[in-house]
């Protein structure tokens, strides 16, 4: 039980990492290296590329973390079964009832609703120049 919970802290954490912490950490860190307050072409083609490859790495490291809660959750399954994603199903599927969600679908979908929630407040509450119109 224990080594469930701290798999599904894990899922969470490198969720709102990917989500959150993952932009604005390329954003912060190559604003540090730029000589100047001007936007460049290639500073944001560096922020694109960083941002594209963590997620990806970060997604790798999730998978790998969902395919050991599995295991670890249920061992009498073994290593053959396997469970087709919803977004990867025909339409045709969705009769059978559809198959069980995964920890780190439910952990995905809440940590990206999180995301949206936070960059929203931040926007219309925090936001200089942008946001709410000022009366």
């Amino acid at each position: 039980m224990p080594a469930r919970i701290a798999i599904i802290a894990l899922m969470a954490l490198g969720s709102v990492a990917m989500w959150l912490v993952n932009p604005i950490a390329w954003i912060w860190g190559v604003s540090q290296l730029a000589d100047s307050t001007q936007v460049r072409t290639v500073h944001v083609v560096v922020i694109m590329g960083g941002i594209l490859v963590t997620m990806v790495l970060l997604g790798r490291a999730l998978g790998a973390l969902s395919r050991l809660y599995a295991r670890v959750s249920r061992p009498e399954d073994g290593p053959g079964a396997r469970a087709i994603a919803p977004w990867r199903r025909s339409l045709r599927d969705a009769r059978d009832g559809g198959a069980p969600r995964s920890v780190l679908d439910v952990v995905m979908v809440c940590s990206v609703c999180a995301a949206l929630l936070v960059m929203g407040v931040w926007f219309f509450f925090f936001a200089h120049g942008g946001g709410l119109p000022r009366p």
